[in-house]
């Protein structure tokens, strides 16, 4: 009997601070990553496991559902993108980069759940220009053949 008890007044209380946290404000999204950790964590292997399907195909149900995570990833990363936050230059032409990216990976995503890889090729071309639009307008460099180093001086080689 006291354990049902206790039990009781556990759940009282959280339906207490439930009911107390209904005034409480509304939350927003906050951004946790930059910018540069969700492409590199986040969009470049997702983008990459659709560029790549034709020679990296899924040949099980668990490769499979990797794939779908990973479209999944890509058509969700472009929400991520979209938190006004995140807006880089101007936000009307940002949000319609964001969507290519997010109709690319919807499409992906349902190509990988139908096991389409016929389908999931044919998006290549789709996924790689939603890359390559946005990186064009807010990547001065993005191109570019440039040496990365050119600058810096050359340093000697180090005798053990």
């Amino acid at each position: 009997m006291p354990g049902k008890i206790a039990i009781a007044v556990v759940v009282a209380g959280l339906a207490g601070a439930a009911a107390a946290r209904d005034d409480a404000p509304v939350p927003a999204p906050q951004p946790i990553g930059t910018m540069s950790e969700l492409m590199i964590k986040l969009m470049y292997p997702a983008s990459d496991a659709i560029l790549y399907v034709e020679s990296r195909a899924p040949t099980n149900e668990i490769e499979w559902n990797e794939l779908q995570a990973q479209a999944l990833i890509l058509a969700e990363s472009a929400n991520l993108i979209m938190m006004p936050s995140r807006v880089v230059g101007e936000r009307d032409e940002w949000m319609r980069d964001a969507r290519l990216m997010f109709d690319a990976g919807a499409a992906a995503y349902e190509a990988a759940l139908d096991q389409d890889l016929e389908a999931l090729i044919a998006l290549n071309e789709q996924v790689y220009l939603s890359c390559v639009v946005c990186h064009k307008r807010t990547r001065p460099d993005y191109g570019r053949n440039y040496k990365r180093f050119e600058d810096s001086p050359e340093e000697e080689p180090r005798v053990p």
